[in-house]
């Protein structure tokens, strides 16, 4: 089982606050996010930046397309995304024209080595029937995200999530695991296939930043090495 790839939440309001955490953290981490609230507030901007910045960082463009699925994968990718996310209640067509846009761009070889792909996010509500709907299609990443308003309201992980992301597992998913993720949640998920933990604030507000992604990520590889 290859060790889970560690993704640094980028949910600033601003590119500039974005920045102070990715000069700390972008050496320490796997995957780079421009969160669903900077690409909102600074748009492909965010994108464009931390590409740049970081080219041989996997960029992530959270921007949760629940339409127009050709127009904006072709925008996040000529921002240069390497990765995309689709709302889990999006129309299938949606997903199957974000991939497509995908497929595009790997099978002209314009992808820096790291193969253009779509997330499928799960948000929300969503249906067995659904998930292999996306499978069928040829969607191999899904995000399993505990929502921030959940962990307001109190929600912890509990055992209805875990046996959703095994079930998710069994079906071939490439799973994200996102949601007020802390180190100490790791030991839940051991033994799951997870290909990403996802991680903003604990990592970004932690006294000593990279301090913390540098145990987060000893931590995956003491459970998953």
């Amino acid at each position: 089982m290859a060790l889970p790839l560690l993704q640094l939440a980028l949910d600033n309001k601003t590119l500039p606050d974005a920045l102070v955490s990715t000069r700390l953290l972008a050496s320490e981490v796997d995957v780079l996010e421009a969160g669903t609230i900077l690409c909102c507030s600074e748009g492909m901007q965010a994108v464009r930046c931390l590409k740049a910045l970081y080219p041989n960082r996997i960029v992530l463009a959270d921007i949760k397309a629940a339409d127009a699925g050709t127009i904006l994968a072709n925008m996040v990718y000529d921002a240069g995304a390497d990765w995309m996310t689709v709302i889990c209640c999006a129309p299938i067509a949606t997903v199957e024209t974000a991939l497509a846009a995908a497929k595009a761009r790997n099978e002209a070889g314009k992808t820096g080595g790291v193969p253009r792909d779509v997330q499928v996010e799960l948000t929300g509500s969503w249906t067995w029937e659904e998930a292999a709907a996306w499978r069928a299609a040829g969607v191999k990443q899904v995000v399993y995200h505990r929502g921030r308003d959940a962990q307001a309201a109190g929600q912890s992980w509990g055992e209805e999530d875990l046996a959703k992301i095994r079930r998710l597992a069994d079906m071939g998913f490439d799973l994200s695991i996102t949601g007020g993720l802390v180190e100490e949640d790791l030991p839940l998920f051991k033994g799951i296939p997870v290909k990403v933990f996802i991680s903003g604030r604990s990592i970004r507000d932690a006294a000593d930043p990279a301090a913390a992604a540098r145990s987060f990520k000893a931590r995956i590889a003491e459970l998953w090495g």
